[in-house]
C-alpha cells in the first residue's frame, strides 16, 4: 500500500513580512544612493563671496602686427650701366639731395656730343637753305616786275614763284629737324644725369643689396639701388579678425609691447582701416595701420607687436568678477549697458542667496564695470566648480587676494 508524503509549507504571514523587508531593504538603499548623490552635488557645487570694490577697467581688442617704416623709398635707377661708385652703405643717415651712387656715363656722353653734332649740322643746313630762300626771293621779284612789260614769259614766272615756296618749304623741314635734334638731346642729357644717383628724401638706408662693379638693366623695370627710410616714425600693421574691426576706428587709441621689451608701452593711434582683407588657414583678417614716434630710433622694421586697441577705458568705478554674471537679460538693456542676474548673498547668509539685475558697461576677461544695481561694498555670490582645486583660483587675479567665505 502505498504511502502518502506530506510537504511543508510557508504560511502566508511569513511570506508577507519577508517581501516587506525586501521592499524595505531597495527603499533605504535608494534612500542612502540619493543622499549621497546629493550631498556630493552640494560639495560640488560651493559658492565664494566676493565684495565690490572700485578699480580701473579697459575694454580691448588684441591683435598681432609688424613694425614697418611710414615713409620710404625705393631709390632706383633710370638709366642700363655699371655701377662705378657707391657713396652710402647700409645703416648711413643721408639728407635730400647727397650723392648715392654713379653709374658709367661713358656711353651717354657719347650720345650727346652726337645730338651736338647733328645739331651743328642742321643750324649749317638752316642757314644754307635760308640763303636758297633770299635767292629765290630776289629772283621772283626781279620775275615779277618783268611781267608786268612782258619781258619774260609766263612759265619764267611760274618757275620763279614755285622755287621760292620750296626753299621756304625746306627752311621748315629743317627746323622741324632742329626742334626733333634737340628734343633727342634733351633726352641724352636727361639721361647722363640719372647716371647721378642722388637722395630724394632725408632717412636711413635700410637696404643696400648692389655692388660696385655690379651692372643693372632698367630697360624693362628700374633696379633698386638702395631704400631709404625715415625711421623717426614707425607703423605697425596690425592684423584684425573680422570679428572684431567694426569695432574700431581712425583715431582710435591704442598701445602696444614688443616681444624684446614686453614692460614698455609704445602708445600711437589708428590712422587707417584697410578695406582689402587676408585670408589666412581660413580666417579673415583686416591690416590696420597705426603710426608712432620713433625718435629713441628702438623700434627697427620686422619687428614683432603685440596690439592692445582701447575701446574704452574708466576709472574708480566699481567692477563685478565676469564670473558672477548669470543670465544676459537683453530685453532690460539700456543706455548701451548690458543687464545681466547676479546672486546676492541674504543677510546672515546661511547659504541662500537671491537674484538681482545689474547693468555693466565696460567688460574684459575677468571683470566689468558697474553702471547700475550694485555700488562698493555689496557682495555677490560665485560658484566654484569642482575642478577647481583653490576655492579662489576660479575667481580674477584682483580678487584672489580675498578670503572666500564658503
Amino acid at each position: 500500500m502505498a504511502s502518502k508524503k506530506s510537504t511543508s509549507r510557508i504560511p502566508k504571514p511569513v511570506k508577507v513580512l519577508l517581501v516587506l523587508a525586501i521592499m524595505g531593504g531597495l527603499a533605504f538603499g535608494g534612500l542612502t544612493f540619493y543622499q549621497q548623490r546629493s550631498a556630493a552635488a552640494e560639495a560640488a557645487k560651493r559658492v565664494s563671496i566676493v565684495t565690490i570694490e572700485k578699480g580701473s577697467i579697459e575694454e580691448l581688442v588684441t591683435a598681432q602686427g609688424k613694425l614697418e617704416p611710414k615713409e620710404y623709398v625705393d631709390v632706383g635707377v633710370q638709366v642700363s650701366g655699371q655701377i662705378k661708385k657707391l657713396y652710402v652703405a647700409l645703416g648711413d643717415v643721408v639728407k635730400k639731395g647727397d650723392p648715392l651712387g654713379d653709374i658709367d656715363p661713358q656711353v651717354y656722353e657719347s650720345r650727346v656730343k652726337a645730338d651736338e653734332a647733328a645739331l651743328k649740322t642742321l643750324h649749317a643746313q638752316i642757314a644754307q637753305q635760308q640763303a636758297q630762300v633770299k635767292l629765290a626771293e630776289q629772283q621772283y621779284t626781279r620775275n615779277k616786275t618783268l611781267k608786268v612789260t612782258n619781258a619774260v614769259s609766263q612759265d619764267a614766272y611760274e618757275s620763279a614763284e614755285t622755287a621760292l615756296e620750296v626753299a621756304k618749304a625746306q627752311v621748315d623741314s629743317l627746323q622741324a629737324q632742329l626742334e626733333q635734334a634737340e628734343s633727342t638731346l634733351d633726352g641724352d642729357k636727361a639721361s647722363l644725369g640719372y647716371t647721378k644717383v642722388f637722395a630724394p628724401m632725408d632717412g636711413t638706408v635700410v637696404v643696400a643689396d648692389i655692388k660696385e662693379g655690379q651692372t643693372l638693366n632698367a630697360v624693362q623695370s628700374a633696379p633698386t639701388l638702395v631704400q631709404l627710410a625715415n625711421l623717426d616714425t614707425m607703423t605697425v600693421r596690425a592684423q584684425v579678425a573680422e570679428a572684431d574691426i567694426m569695432k574700431l576706428k581712425p583715431g582710435g587709441e591704442v598701445y602696444f609691447t614688443t616681444l624684446g621689451n614686453t614692460t614698455r608701452r609704445w602708445t600711437g593711434v589708428v590712422r587707417q582701416l584697410l578695406p582689402t582683407p587676408e585670408i589666412v588657414n581660413e580666417v579673415v583678417l583686416y591690416d590696420v595701420l597705426v603710426d608712432v614716434e620713433n625718435k629713441d630710433r628702438q623700434l627697427m622694421s620686422g619687428m614683432s607687436t603685440q596690439m592692445f586697441f582701447v575701446l574704452g577705458k574708466a576709472t574708480d568705478v566699481p567692477l563685478v568678477p565676469v564670473a558672477a554674471l548669470g543670465k544676459h537679460v537683453a530685453q532690460e538693456d539700456k543706455d548701451g549697458a548690458a543687464a545681466y542676474r547676479v546672486h546676492v548673498p541674504s543677510a546672515g547668509h546661511g547659504g541662500k542667496s537671491s537674484e538681482k539685475t545689474v547693468f555693466v558697461g565696460l567688460m574684459d576677461r575677468t571683470m566689468a564695470e558697474v553702471k547700475e544695481g550694485l555700488q562698493e561694498g555689496d557682495e555677490v555670490a560665485i560658484e566654484i566648480t569642482p575642478s577647481t582645486a583653490d576655492p579662489a583660483a576660479g575667481l580674477p587675479k584682483r580678487m584672489k587676494g580675498m578670503t572666500p567665505r564658503l
